[in-house]
């Protein structure tokens, strides 16, 4: 025996000994259970009751045991056995016992059943060399040992033999040996189906998939405590075959990569192996250009450089980049690989710290940085701002938002998870390429799935519970393999079998996690969750234990609740999970700054794997989901989760399983130390209940798993009874029961199918003992009697040889006497004479014979002639019949397949049918649902009616009350034109004024041109006002709209009353006001006279020093010679001096502003923060309201819901009331079919009637149309009207104290108007989803019409008169809109005739009755469509009544306009001062530039003048002295320098600091403000300006002056354009006043026309009694054409029993001649052509049942239908006699054939001929059946999804009443809080100008200063002492401490040259 045979074949010496089997006969041997071995051998000593007494075979100590904990022992001949399922005691420990010593003997591979169960030996076995493949190569699977090869070859066999694709299932724990088993599988099939026949010579894509392995493993597998080579992704290996069983191609899949693995390891484990491969293998340019360290220096190698025994990375790395070049891959594709994970390891050097005075994240050390940018082609700069401040969307715009450490530490794990994962997916990608390069096609497949087992940790998470629902829709499809088909081949065979539930059923377990809803499983609710921008992993548990906390399948947790949050049972035990980060594990974030920059990288190989950067999901909407409340929704739909990915992988991966022939390979771990020849029992037991294997045994032994054919099982065991079967024919049914009764068998042993008989375990083995015995009986009887006939022959021979040797002896004596006697010697001379005379005679007798043998000869060679020639013709005739035979067997083999298709297809198509019929009975439960609401809402309706009369009557007293506002609108115009007469007076004064401003004219031209710019921006400011405007003014009427109900309106009168005297009472304070007004506005031109004054002597004072300066100038030129030299040195140092004083100063002023501004700015934010939360305190009193209204809602629809199921069981007793009814109008219908060509032409006349009224429905929509324009088009004129008026009287109007009193009654007519609002609201919804579903049914109508179109061809004549009807039709709808007393009792009619004939419909057809209920539905929301728009023009008529009361709301909000244009136009001012301040700094500064140059120049003159001029007394050594003094203060000015540079730095880091404080206030403010109105932001950032505008107004009084000048010039203006506005406001309201009377006499109008559509809808009604006749008697038409239906297909029935009986005798009769062929071809092309007629027959009566059934849906065209239904049984009659003709002339042709083929023969085809035709007409059928199924049902799903969002808007709109109560409340208070403001800004106006006044004297002191300097610098700059730059650096800084830092930060810096 070969080392190779000991690990593979069972040593039967030791099995088969004779003293084992003694002793397991003698000590009863049995099983007793074990904690520590399982179970141990024990003998049966004592048996007492239910208990025994056994004796343990290794210690001899005795244990009492209950008799079922007892297991019995197989005898010792089935030790080692192959194959479990051959045990005759099949138990648990029987199982663990033979696995246990095949294991110790070196056998892994046992077969169980139907798979093959394998252990890890941890060692290498020499079974896998290329002998044993080609041992295995071809052979059955019971003629060789259990093997990996040997199922391999079996799933080859299988699919060259069966054509059919084939999977090996490898499945088990971690380290069990999956991985291993599925390259064994690859291996063998690469040597088995290579098309190169050596190995020498393996084909290149033989070699390329043996070689995607390791290329595999090395990425994608890893090191862990189980397993040292672990893989951590499953894959699903699919290799193609052709025809001929070659290899053509392969294509990998895998499933969950483990990317988590690449960031962090467990204890002692390692990452994927490539990391230390490339670490340990790349040589050193490489490694240099890989930028590499040491293993100990990557953050994410958790545990350093772990190593695995027996393996070497480098040598492991060498191999994989030699499987790389064997697969293809480029230098370039190789080093990118490297690169990348290169890149991911650098990613994890990346850290970050949290900033001293924020949470804001930075990057001390970006070395790591840019390594990765180096590595993945990306600039450092952009990477860094990516990670540390990304770009996130905030709305619309895109904001800077700065990440914490935690969020950058975050965005690179998440960046380096999905570079790797991106990256293991090209390679799978690029490896599937390389395997699929050949062109050739495949035929089938082969797939090997190698998938990660179950994972039971202490507390598992996401990645867990995907590879254990993974393994749970594997075992079930092994269950569904293993145990389903067994049983259902039993229920086939007709056997007597109970069901047994093996407590495997995993569909609960399985619906528990992938459920999609009622109720929704883990990952559904997952999803949902991670839709919700608030949700967290707390609410996603909380969720899931109220929606699947009763399941049978889900327990809470045993452990603490930080431990664990939910357990699952799984087939393989409880699992714990731990539910932390599941939805961002789900979500998969990414930054997508960072994914962008690298779909832009430089690296081709970087930008092809991040290609796909729109798909991923944005770190910011993670983000958005705790703080940023829209951003998440924006991209709601746009990216699908992993759960859900996953799921749609594993449900595609179910399927392709599905459509295989599954090989199942069990792997088991034996222990857990990896150690060889070591076996843990209860591991093993463990595993074999999980894996179902011993299940799997247990029903092939419950069962019957031995089964035989009744032909094989004959001819096998007919030995065994010889004479029970009588001679001739018999069934083999019978002939085995009869066997089976001579044997004498026990019933329970076996069953007897329909085609095979069944036995239990051990039955065939005794049937085969004693056939091997009976054979053995029967041979040695025959070699008895052989042996006694060849005894016999021999002593027979042997007495012949004793007589012939005595003879020979006598004769022999006689001679030795007679030889000597001389007689004799006479004699013997003699006797040859005597014989010469008859020679002749003997001559001629052998000429003779002679003569006859010719003869013969010569007639045998005739007749060998004759016989070869017959031959041959026998031998042409036996190849023509060959080819007609193997022709006709084609023939039937492809009519067989047809048949089998066809057979399979039927069964499929009536499952589909009956999954169909159940939910088209659920739809129809549902629409009878839908049928009791239908009818409470119209209740509803009527009860809406009558409030509608409620609201006539009071609209009646509101027009009277109407006509009193009228008349006191007329006072107030009135006092209109008093105020107008004082504007006259004003516009005078305003002359006065523009006189005195004349002189300021030229200084505004120049300030024009500067507010150009800005108002622009006014432009923009003005339009978002306007946009706030149109909302506030919606939201306003929405408000009022809503609150109508709550009040009553006979309040109404004595408010308006109140009104009218405030309003009074408001005019006269704001004449007082306007008054004071003018009287401060004189004071202020006053002001500016004086102003204007000092500014002229400020004028003189200039020009003065101007004079001086010019003095100085000449001066200056005159010592500019002699100071050249020494100037030369100096000029440096003095501008570098210079440059840093003026920088100090500016820092120093710059800190003590920003001081100054961050104390302001904290008192502002303080008081918002106070405003912020009164504001929260009213909006929370609103919810609580708005909570306990949707409560009282939600109890109300409670109630409606059981009512309407107590309706539903109304309804069920009025369903079973009608049936009888059916039934009773079934007979009736029977007499009316006389009655239908009367119902031809009422159908005809009908369809006219019917487009008649379309068209007058056509022509009421357009109707209604325009009068909804005009009603816009008014309402749009009013608003402008009502805006104008509010801008009028909001000018003119400038006080604002009496806001509070405006707004109390703007609430009050609020809350009037905002309950009907409400209602009105609602209706529109409803109006809006009325009319989407009936454009809705109305595409299903066009759809169905779109069948119609071949018949519509021969109604073209009927088509015209159809549409006259149809436009009488539509212009009676038009009428019929506005009437509603008529139009319920029409619908009350047309919905009993609707339910009557849905009820009869639904006994001819199920889904008919879908459709006529989805038909009823669109008339019924017609009607209720009338009836709803009817009350919207209500609702229009009256919401024109308070227009008036909007109007004044709208002069409350023009005041507010007013305010806004206030601040704008101060803004205005502001910005024209900061501008003229910059210019006149500007300009002051580049004149220091040219004092500074003049001055500079002229020392270098006076040193000049002084070194050549000797008579003035300068000498050489003055020169040195001035020198060294000059050195001196150069030395004093460095150290001075040095000490500035010292505080500099640290203003500066103080500077820095108070920024970041700053931004980090900023930031705060920002994010307390974010949720609040833009315009409240807007104006807050306004204010903000206005504050530094105001500080920096004190710099200059003459800017000042000017702009106050333009504020009056544009008063006055203001006022102009008042009184313009005033004029075409009332313009504007006579002409308002004229549409609404045309408009009140146009519904009058419409009134008339709704009487007159009465009397025409009464009309309708007497014509609809008419059609109830003619229903009925189309009903009893239905019933006839059911019956003929009927008749049709039991026809249909008994002609495929014919096909089935004529193909057997086609089949026999194949043979007899090839005349029967040619003619059978000749038929088939006419059963062709007859196919082809029938099927357009077929299609016609298909069409006419369509109608017929459209017909009795709609209930305007009942009789229409009925009628059209009767010609096309009229046609389909003729079409039947035209078809029988048909068949007769057929039945002809077939007569004349049949004389040249048998009869037999052609009957055959004429039945064969019928049935074809049957056949394919029934397939024709019921595709068409199953399509219109499919379309009713997808309809009556968009019907439910329409209900379902109409709830889901009903809940939307509360949502949207709510918010805009708040966001009235938070305007309102807005409105208040900015007309505050404006009050205390005209109050600091007025303080700045008081200001201005003292710094404009201040600003003369200066002048006068600046002169005396001027003349001291004179004095100064003539002795030459100190520089005269210096002094003007110091005489400036006294001016320039005072002037805004903002404004020094705005102007350039001034650089010295």
């Amino acid at each position: 025996m070969s080392d190779a045979d000991k690990f593979l074949y069972v040593d039967r010496n030791m099995v088969n000994n004779p003293l084992a089997q003694a002793d397991w006969a003698t000590k009863k041997l049995v099983w007793v259970p074990s904690e520590r071995l399982g179970f141990e051998t024990g003998s049966v000593k004592e048996e007492h009751g239910d208990e025994v007494v056994v004796e343990l075979a290794d210690s001899g100590k005795k244990v009492r045991v209950n008799k079922d904990d007892v297991q019995k022992m197989n005898p010792p001949k089935f030790s080692k056995v192959e194959d479990m399922a051959e045990l005759t005691c099949l138990n648990e420990a029987s199982v663990l016992h033979n696995l246990k010593e095949r294991y110790y003997s070196g056998l892994i591979y046992t077969y169980s059943g139907l798979f093959c169960v394998v252990i890890n030996p941890y060692k290498n076995l020499p079974i896998y060399s290329e002998e044993i493949v080609d041992m295995y190569k071809g052979k059955k699977r019971h003629e060789m040992p259990p093997h990996i090869y040997a199922i391999t070859d079996t799933a080859y066999r299988s699919m060259m033999q069966d054509r059919e694709d084939q999977s090996i299932l490898c499945t088990g724990e971690s380290g069990a040996g999956k991985t291993e088993n599925t390259k064994k599988v690859i291996q063998y099939l690469a040597h088995v189906a290579s098309s190169h026949k050596t190995k020498k010579d393996q084909g290149e894509l033989e070699k390329q998939l043996l070689q995607a392995n390791p290329i595999l493993e090395a990425f994608g597998n890893a090191k862990t405590v189980k397993n040292d080579n672990s893989s951590r992704f499953g894959k699903f290996i699919r290799i193609n075959f052709d025809v001929n069983g070659y290899i053509v191609g392969a294509n990998i899949e895998t499933y969950l990569l483990e990317k988590s693995r690449a960031i962090r390891q467990a204890k002692e484990e390692r990452t994927f192996h490539m990391f230390y491969y490339m670490l340990t293998g790349v040589g050193d340019k490489l490694r240099s250009e890989l930028c590499l360290e040491s293993y100990s220096k990557y953050r994410f190698l958790s545990n350093g450089n772990v190593t695995i025994p027996g393996q070497q990375d480098r040598d492991m790395y060498l191999e994989t980049v030699e499987a790389m070049r064997i697969m293809g891959f480029s230098e370039e594709e190789h080093i990118g690989l490297l690169r990348v994970i290169s890149s991911v390891l650098q990613l994890g050097n990346m850290s970050f710290k949290k900033e001293r005075h924020s949470d804001q994240a930075s990057m001390p050390d970006d070395t790591a940085a840019q390594k990765v940018s180096h590595l993945m082609g990306m600039n450092v700069t952009d990477f860094t701002r990516a990670i540390l401040s990304p770009r996130i969307k905030v709305g619309r715009d895109y904001v800077q938002k700065a990440q914490t450490q935690e969020q950058a530490e975050f965005a690179v794990e998440a960046l380096a998870k999905a570079t790797y994962e991106r990256m293991f997916r090209w390679l799978v990608m690029r490896i599937n390429k390389a395997l699929d390069k050949t062109k050739r096609q495949g035929a089938s497949f082969i797939g090997i799935l190698d998938i990660a087992g179950f994972e039971i940790f202490e507390l598992n998470s996401f990645e867990q519970l995907c590879i254990n629902y993974t393994n749970e829709k594997l075992q079930q499809l092994f269950n569904h393999t293993m145990f389903i088909l067994e049983q259902e081949e039993y229920q086939r065979e007709g056997i007597e079998w109970s069901f047994i539930d093996f407590g495997l059923d995993l569909q609960p377990c399985i619906e528990l996690i992938e459920k999609p809803a009622s109720p929704p499983g883990i990952l559904a609710l997952l999803d949902e969750e991670c839709w919700f921008p608030k949700a967290t992993d707390k609410s996603f548990v909380e969720k899931v234990l109220q929606e699947q906390g009763t399941h049978p399948k889900f327990h809470k947790p045993k452990k603490l609740k930080d431990e664990a949050d939910f357990c699952i049972i799984h087939y393989a035990g409880k699992v714990d999970y731990k539910a932390d980060e599941w939805l961002m594990k789900n979500m998969d974030p990414l930054n997508d700054n960072v994914a962008t920059l690298l779909n832009q990288s430089t690296d081709k190989f970087v930008s092809e794997l991040w290609k796909d950067v729109d798909r991923i999901v944005g770190l910011d909407k993670v983000a958005g989901m705790s703080e940023l409340p829209g951003a998440f929704k924006t991209r709601k739909g746009m990216f699908r989760t992993v759960g859900q990915l996953y799921k749609e992988q594993l449900s595609k991966l179910m399927a392709t399983l599905r459509n295989t022939n599954p090989n199942f390979v069990r792997c088991i771990i034996p222990n857990h130390e990896k150690k060889a020849g070591k076996l843990e029992p209860q591991l093993v037991l463990d595993q074999l209940r999980c894996n179902g294997v011993l299940e799997g045994i247990r029903i092939c032994r419950q069962g019957f798993p031995n089964r035989i054919v009744f032909q094989e099982f004959r001819q096998r065991y007919e030995i065994l009874t010889p004479n029970s079967i009588p001679k001739g024919f018999m069934d083999g049914k019978q002939a085995c029961v009869l066997m089976i009764k001579a044997l004498e068998l026990d019933p329970n042993l076996y069953r007897i199918g329909q085609s095979k008989v069944f036995f239990r375990a051990g039955v065939l083995a005794h049937l085969e003992e004693e056939r091997d015995m009976k054979i053995t009986d029967v041979i040695i009887n025959f070699q008895a009697w052989c042996r006694g006939y060849v005894a016999r022959k021999a002593f027979a021979k042997r007495q012949q040889q004793l007589t012939a040797m005595r003879v020979i002896q006598r004769n022999c004596a006689a001679y030795l006497k007679l030889r000597n006697w001389q007689w004799w010697r006479l004699f013997t001379k003699v006797k040859p004479l005597l014989q010469v005379s008859r020679q002749e005679e003997e001559m001629q007798a052998k000429d003779e014979e002679l003569n006859k043998v010719r003869e013969k000869q010569m007639v045998a060679e005739q007749q060998l002639k004759e016989m070869e020639v017959k031959q041959q013709q026998l031998n042409m005739e036996k190849m023509a019949l060959q080819e007609q035979l193997q022709a006709e067997m084609d023939l039937c083999a492809e009519a067989d397949e047809m048949r089998n298709r066809l057979v399979a297809k039927k069964q499929e198509l009536e499952e589909i049918l009956h999954d169909l019929e159940a939910r088209v009975e659920e739809e129809e439960e549902r629409a009878n649902h839908l049928q009791v609401e239908k009818k409470k809402m119209q209740q509803n309706i009527a009860d809406l009616e009558q409030q509608l009369d409620e609201e006539e009557a009071a609209r009646q007293k509101l027009q009277l009350e109407k006509v009193t506002m009228e008349a006191k609108l007329k006072k107030t115009e009135e006092d209109v034109m008093v105020l107008d007469d004082q504007n006259n007076k004003l516009s005078k004064e305003k002359k006065l004024m523009e006189e005195r401003i004349a002189e300021f004219t030229t200084n505004l031209a120049e300030e024009e041109e500067k507010s150009k710019s800005l108002q622009k921006l006014k432009n923009k400011h003005e339009t978002m006002i306007t946009d706030l405007e149109d909302r506030l003014r919606r939201e306003e009427k929405q408000r009022q709209e809503l609150e109508k109900n709550r009040r009553k309106l006979e309040g109404d009168s004595t408010e308006l009353h109140d009104q009218i005297a405030e309003l009074q009472a408001q005019i006269a304070e704001l004449r007082a006001q306007l008054a004071k007004k003018e009287e401060e506005l004189q004071e202020a031109l006053a002001r500016i006279e004086e102003e204007a004054a000092q500014k002229n002597l400020a004028q003189k004072k200039i020009r003065e020093l101007e004079a001086q300066l010019s003095e100085l100038q000449e001066d200056l030129e005159l010592e500019r010679a002699a100071r050249a030299k020494a100037e030369k040195h100096r000029r440096d140092l003095g501008e570098e001096l210079e440059a840093l004083k003026t920088e100090l100063e500016d820092t120093l002023d710059s800190t003590a502003a920003q001081q100054e501004l961050r104390t302001k700015r904290e008192t502002e934010v303080a008081q918002l923060k106070k405003t912020l939360e009164e504001e929260a305190k009213v909006h929370e009193q609103v919810v609580v309201e708005m909570r306990q209204k949707h409560s009282q809602a939600f109890d109300e629809l409670n109630e409606q819901l059981e009512q309407v199921k107590r309706n539903k069981v109304s309804v069920e007793k009025t369903r079973q009331a009608l049936e009888s009814e059916r039934n009773e109008l079934q007979i009736e219908l029977k007499t009316l079919m006389q009655g239908k060509g009367e119902s031809e032409q009422r159908r005809k006349k009908a369809e006219t009637q019917l487009q008649e009224l379309q068209v007058k429905h056509a022509e009421s929509e357009r109707q209604r149309i325009e009068f909804a324009e005009k009603v816009s088009k008014m309402q749009a004129e009013l608003d402008n009207v009502n805006s104008l008026l509010s801008e009028a009287e909001g000018k003119s109007i400038k006080a604002v104290k009496d806001c509070s009193s405006v707004e109390s009654q703007l609430q009050d007519v609020q809350e009037v108007l905002q309950e009907e609002t409400r209602q009105k609201l609602a209706l529109n919804t409803r109006l809006r989803q009325l009319e989407d579903e009936q454009s809705g049914l109305r595409e299903q109508l066009e759809e169905e019409e779109e069948a119609k179109r071949n018949l519509e061809k021969q109604m073209s004549s009927m088509q015209a008169q159809l549409a006259e009807m149809k436009k009488k039709v539509e212009q009676e709808a038009s009428f019929l809109e506005s009437s509603e007393e008529t139009k319920k009792r029409v619908q009350r009619d047309l919905e009993a005739v609707t339910q009557r004939l849905d009820e009869r419909n639904a006994a001819f057809d199920k889904l008919d009755k879908t459709k006529t209920r989805l038909q009823q539905e669109l008339d019924d929301m017609l009607v209720d469509q009338d009836h709803l728009r009817q009350i919207v023009s209500n609702l229009e008529k009256k919401q024109k009544k308070f227009d008036q009361m909007l109007a004044e709301e709208k002069l409350i909000s023009g005041r507010y306009a007013e305010e806004r244009d206030r601040a704008e136009a101060e803004a205005r001012e502001k910005d024209t001062r900061v501008l003229a301040l910059s210019r006149e700094l500007e300009t002051l500064t580049d004149l220091k530039d040219e004092m500074d140059r003049t001055n500079k120049l002229l020392r270098a003159e006076m040193e000049d003048l002084v070194s050549s001029k000797d008579d003035v007394g300068k000498s050489v050594h003055d020169l040195e002295k001035s020198k060294r003094a000059m050195e001196q203060q150069l030395e004093e000015m460095k150290t001075q320098l040095e000490e500035l540079e010292d505080e500099l730095q640290g203003t500066e880091d103080a500077k820095l600091r108070l920024e970041v404080n700053m931004q980090a206030m900023k930031a705060q403010y920002e994010r307390d403000l974010q949720g609040r109105d833009e315009l409240g932001e807007e104006k807050k950032r306004q204010l903000l300006k206005q504050v530094r505008e105001m500080e920096m107004e004190l710099e200059d009084e003459r800017k000042q002056r000017t702009l106050a000048m333009a504020a009056r010039k544009k008063m006055e203006l203001d006022l102009k354009e008042l009184e313009a506005a005033i004029d075409l406001a009332n313009k504007n309201r006579d002409e308002a006043l004229k549409q609404l009377k045309k408009v009140q006499a146009q519904m009058k109008d419409l009134l008339r026309e709704l009487e007159d559509t009465r009397v025409s809808r009464e009309e309708i009604l007497a014509q609809s009694k008419e059609n109830e006749k003619k229903v009925k008697s189309m009903e009893a038409e239905m019933i006839q054409l059911q019956e003929e239906l009927a008749a049709a297909e039991r026809a249909k029935r008994q002609a495929q029993q014919e096909r089935d009986e004529l193909q057997d005798e086609i089949n026999n009769q194949a043979n007899k001649g090839a005349l029967g062929s040619e003619e059978r071809r000749r038929l088939e092309a006419r059963i062709a052509q007859l196919e082809e007629e029938l099927e357009e027959e077929q299609n016609n009566t298909e069409l006419v049942n369509d109608r017929l059934k459209r017909a009795l849906l709609q209930t305007d065209q009942i009789n229409v239908e009925l009628t059209a239904e009767r010609s096309t049984t009229q046609r389909l009659e003729g079409a039947r006699s035209q078809m029988e003709r048909q068949n007769k002339e057929l039945k002809l042709k077939l007569t004349e054939l049949e004389g040249a083929v048998k009869s037999k023969y052609k009957a055959s085809i004429a039945a064969l001929e019928a049935k074809i035709i049957q056949l394919e007409e029934q397939l024709d059928v019921e595709t068409k059946e199953r399509q219109q199924a499919s379309k009713l049902v997808r309809r009556a799903e968009k019907k439910l999804k329409e209900v379902i969002l109409q709830v889901d808007d009903e809940r939307r709109n509360t949502e949207q009443y709510k918010d805009q109560s708040e966001k009235l409340n938070s305007r309102m208070k807005q409105l208040k809080r900015q007309l505050e403001e404006a009050e205390e800004e005209a109050q600091r106006a007025n303080a700045n100008r008081r200001k201005l006044q003292r710094e404009l004297e201040d600003a003369t002191e200066s002048a006068d200063a600046m002169n005396r300097e001027v003349n001291s610098l004179k004095s100064k700059l003539r002795r030459g002492d100190l520089p005269f730059t210096m002094r003007r650096i110091v005489s400036r800084s006294g001016i320039e401490s005072d002037e805004d830092p903002e404004a020094k930060s705005e102007t350039p810096e001034p650089k010295p040259e």
